[in-house]
């Protein structure tokens, strides 16, 4: 049997009547139901930046199960991100070049925040299949292009795989062209933790990406916040001694007990049974999947779990066809105008997954609507994207923002990728796509008076 040596060590402590003169402030008083669980770096509970002990023990039972060198992070991909891309600038000063990484388009904002304040330089890749702002479906060919075309050549390739719409790219073709052109891949796979667990893995890691981030938290039964970064053992050594390091420059001191409980339990739960169930329920689903489509459903994607649907038509905006859902007590994950995700895992159940089916066969089909989505255009660099996060800024309104340099991400999460990157010049397009969206107003650089 796995073993849960946080969750054991946390259990006896909790069981133990000490008297907690230490952080947090609720003593292991219940107010909400689970103080006693939650713990600080007492002695024996080990450190996660600093892991020697039971955290260690617990990362190591993952990394075993994940088939890479993984370690925990207890807030998000977000983390995850920000050390990836830490470790790839740490890199090129090794190898003794610029901090260049190439990356796809459709970014989490996440990215932003770490070119800012890791001051590396971006080089952007677009695909020809871009129906969306948040995907960006680049083949080993259009990488291949980019990267024989450029000047210089980048030290790593940064994409998401899966996206927020469910499309995944080729990573074992685009790893290859990756190595051969000396650089290392990266890959956001937030989306997709539960890949890997598939009777055919689906895991980056396993596709050829170097270093990888999957949020445990989307797609498995983990509190919020827990998540992991994946590097290869095939990647460089150096950058899995460089691991912690880079995860404490972005981490808060105080890691949260409850949510590395919940990262050592799913070892366990992973380990027993979780690829049978997972197979049958992926099972279901198509089945699902196939009776929608005869009802009228678009659905977009290739991510076994995730229901994108594409529901212009079907006669809805995805902002009223999710109101349809809430109004029969489902709350899907997101919806813009075009598009409604849903995502699903064993937990919803077939009971679950058979009140979803009633409530889109209870949603009636009407006259499809063509408006379309703005076209992208790629816009006009002014100011880098540190240089753009770190000016003076003002908020102004969507009509008076065209011609200024976006300041920072207008954009929320979900979905928390931008339309437009810092930096660039807000054009006509730009505007269209906010207006679009439901972007009324916008952080511009600061003028000069």
């Amino acid at each position: 049997m796995m073993e849960t040596p946080i969750c054991d060590f946390v259990r006896r402590y909790a069981e133990s009547g000490t008297l907690r003169l230490h952080m947090p402030g609720h003593k292991g008083a219940s107010l909400l139901g689970m103080e006693s669980l939650d713990i600080t770096e007492v002695a024996g509970a080990d450190s996660l930046y600093e892991a020697d002990g039971i955290i260690r023990q617990s990362e190591a039972n993952a990394s075993a199960i994940f088939g890479a060198r993984t370690f925990y992070s207890t807030e998000g991909s977000s983390q995850c991100i920000r050390a990836m891309l830490c470790l790839a600038v740490r890199y090129a000063g090794r190898t003794g070049r610029r901090p260049l990484i190439a990356a796809g388009r459709n970014v989490h904002k996440t990215f932003l925040s770490a070119a800012a304040l890791l001051d590396f330089e971006v080089m952007w890749l677009c695909s020809e299949r871009q129906e969306s702002y948040l995907a960006c479906r680049l083949t080993a060919s259009e990488l291949e292009t980019a990267l024989s075309a450029a000047a210089e050549k980048p030290v790593a390739v940064y994409l998401t795989s899966p996206d927020y719409l469910g499309n995944t790219v080729d990573l074992r073709a685009i790893a290859q062209v990756c190595h051969r052109h000396g650089a290392l891949l990266l890959v956001d796979g937030a989306h997709g933790a539960y890949l890997k667990f598939l009777p055919e893995s689906g895991h980056a890691i396993d596709l050829g990406a170097d270093l990888c981030c999957t949020s445990a938290h989307k797609t498995l039964p983990v509190l919020t916040g827990g998540a992991y970064l994946h590097i290869s053992n095939q990647a460089p050594p150096v950058l899995s001694d460089w691991a912690k390091d880079a995860l404490t420059l972005f981490g808060s001191t105080s890691p949260s007990y409850l949510i590395l409980q919940s990262l050592d339990a799913v070892n366990r739960y992973l380990a027993e049974g979780y690829c049978e169930r997972l197979a049958g329920f992926v099972a279901r689903v198509r089945e699902y999947r196939a009776e929608w489509a005869k009802r009228g459903y678009v659905m977009c994607g290739d991510e076994p779990l995730k229901v994108t649907l594409s529901v212009k038509p079907y006669g809805y905006r995805g902002d009223s066809f999710a109101q349809a859902l809430r109004a029969q007590g489902i709350e899907c994950e997101f919806a813009d105008p075009d598009f409604v995700v849903m995502m699903l895992t064993p937990e919803t159940g077939e009971a679950g997954l058979r009140r979803l089916h009633e409530a889109m066969c209870a949603i009636r089909q009407r006259p499809a609507i063509g408006e379309r989505p703005p076209e992208f255009r790629l816009p006009e660099k002014v100011l880098s994207i540190r240089e753009a996060m770190l000016s003076p800024s003002e908020r102004i309104p969507l009509s008076g923002s065209e011609g200024r340099v976006l300041a920072s991400a207008s954009v929320g999460c979900p979905p928390a990728v931008p339309i437009v990157i810092c930096g660039e010049r807000i054009d006509e397009a730009a505007v269209r796509g906010f207006a679009y969206y439901g972007i009324q107003t916008c952080a511009a650089v600061a003028e000069r008076r």
